[in-house]
């Protein structure tokens, strides 16, 4: 069967200056560090352009920081983005608050504690993989029939969505410490795919250069 590649590609920093949670809320445009981000990654793909890798499919979360990051690398491959709604960032009952220990001491938010394996507070970890897997082999699907056997695709999602559905192609757990994800802005997580099963996972950090000093909270 045709190979294809999919990079799920993490969005760049966001400007925050609230620290809140910001999830789903609109609004929220990249730093400008965040854009430096996005360029390098345009960059890295161009090079990997240069050396006959055919990209040929590109899609954002609808979420403006999603889009923001893949223009950059939509001018330099001459690509359109694509908008796939199944790998926007995951529903989340804190979204708008600055998540902290006094935050979460308040009796009001204890019944959405009550179960981190799900998380009681979100979107399940299950439905998240679910979802952007599916978007992942469609993905596939359309990378072989517009480039071939070893054709490329980029997503564009965030940080949640992408390290449950690495956990899930891994066959690990789906529980975790969010302050234990290996999902950096902008980083690339990277499935082969075989048929519409995942073969091999990658990671990387194409941006690692401009990650000192980034926002380095969960999600942000």
């Amino acid at each position: 069967m045709p190979q294809a590649t999919v990079h799920l590609l993490r969005h760049g920093e966001v400007f925050n200056p609230a620290g809140v949670l910001y999830g789903r809320l609109p609004g929220f445009h990249l730093s400008e560090r965040g854009r430096q981000m996005a360029q390098t990654l345009a960059d890295h793909f161009a090079e990997r352009a240069a050396q006959g890798k055919r990209l040929v499919y590109l899609a954002a979360s609808p979420l403006t920081r999603a889009q923001e990051t893949a223009l950059p690398t939509s001018q330099v491959l001459g690509l359109e983005i694509h908008t796939e709604d199944r790998i926007i960032e995951a529903e989340n009952y804190f979204e708008g608050l600055k998540v902290n220990g006094r935050e979460l001491m308040k009796p009001k938010h204890w019944a959405k504690l009550r179960n981190p394996f799900r998380p009681s507070w979100g979107e399940a970890y299950g439905d998240q993989a679910a979802r952007v897997m599916a978007a992942v082999v469609d993905a596939a699907r359309k990378a072989v029939e517009l480039g071939g056997d070893g054709a490329e695709a980029i997503l564009v999602s965030h940080q949640l969505p992408i390290w449950a559905t690495r956990l899930k192609a891994e066959g690990r757990p789906l529980w975790h410490d969010p302050r234990k994800r290996e999902c950096t802005l902008t980083s690339l997580t990277s499935l082969t795919l075989d048929g519409g099963a995942v073969v091999g996972v990658r990671y990387s950090e194409p941006a690692a250069a401009l990650l000192p000093g980034a926002a380095s909270t969960p999600g942000a």
